[in-house]
């Protein structure tokens, strides 16, 4: 079995071709391969096939040719993964499998589809529209942190800190106590601190993944509620992340766009 590894501001994957459909990628595989100790290491696994052989995107096939098949590095699936599809773009296009397009390159996620359009050093994708839509709360070494529901296609809790609780502070070793009820699926919690009205950084636990170091969609649900609490319809914000630099923009179109780097790094083959 051939595999790329590939990471976008160090949220790292393990790429796996699979035109075909053909490999039975099992939760126990996705696992073993993220295993930072016994296998390759990655926060998920994305499976790279074609749409029309895939049964959760076969109905997408006739607007886009690839399927980003997203695992957690625990082996469940997710729906969607910001700095994953950007970085899943970029095998695509050295791969020679797509041709970049300045209009965008679209690609199917079980979010929807997602369109990516390529840059020498970074990789922009316009994502779903996020939706900011309730209030709750995560709990994260005793303290509890009050916090705002977001939609990008996969479910984010943002929360803001304040009253000197610094970022950098926080043990996220273990996953943030979340409500269930407003988040019966899980949730990847983002703890953000303002740097500026249009910078911000981050730290986030992702379900399935524990801390990581980057979560774009992540950075996107945290960009969507600055440019909110600043009373801001468009703009940039400027997000932060361990792994390095991610940029979020609401342009005047109305469209919502991620953009960073997205780097391959080695092939190999798992023996």
């Amino acid at each position: 079995m051939r595999f790329t590894k590939g990471h976008g501001t160090a949220n790292d994957f393990v790429i796996l071709p699979d035109p075909d459909g053909e490999l039975d990628l099992t939760p126990a595989l996705v696992a073993a391969l993220c295993d930072r100790r016994r296998g390759i290491g990655g926060d998920g696994v994305l499976r790279v096939v074609r749409s029309a052989k895939h049964p959760e995107a076969a109905g997408l096939a006739s607007e886009a040719e690839w399927f980003m098949d997203y695992h957690n590095s625990d082996g469940s699936i997710a729906e969607m993964c910001g700095n994953g599809v950007r970085v899943f773009v970029r095998y695509l296009v050295e791969r020679g499998l797509a041709t970049p397009d300045p209009s965008g390159l679209p690609v199917a996620t079980r979010a929807g589809i997602m369109v990516a359009v390529v840059g020498p050093e970074t990789v922009s994708v316009r994502m779903k529209t996020p939706r900011v839509y309730a209030g709750s709360t995560a709990t994260v070494g005793g303290l509890t942190i009050p916090g705002v529901a977001v939609d990008c296609g996969n479910p984010h809790l943002v929360c803001g800190l304040h009253d000197g609780v610094a970022l950098d502070s926080l043990d996220l070793t273990r996953e943030p106590l979340h409500d269930a009820g407003v988040f019966p699926q899980g949730v990847n919690v983002e703890f953000v601190e303002r740097a500026a009205p249009d910078h911000v950084r981050m730290r986030v636990f992702e379900r399935g993944s524990g801390e990581t170091l980057s979560c774009g969609t992540g950075a996107l649900a945290v960009g969507a509620v600055a440019l909110r609490d600043a009373g801001l319809a468009t703009g940039s914000i400027t997000v932060d992340v361990p792994g390095g630099r991610l940029t979020v923009t609401h342009d005047p179109d109305g469209a919502w766009w991620l953009e960073g780097p997205a780097v391959l790094v080695a092939d190999g083959e798992v023996l």
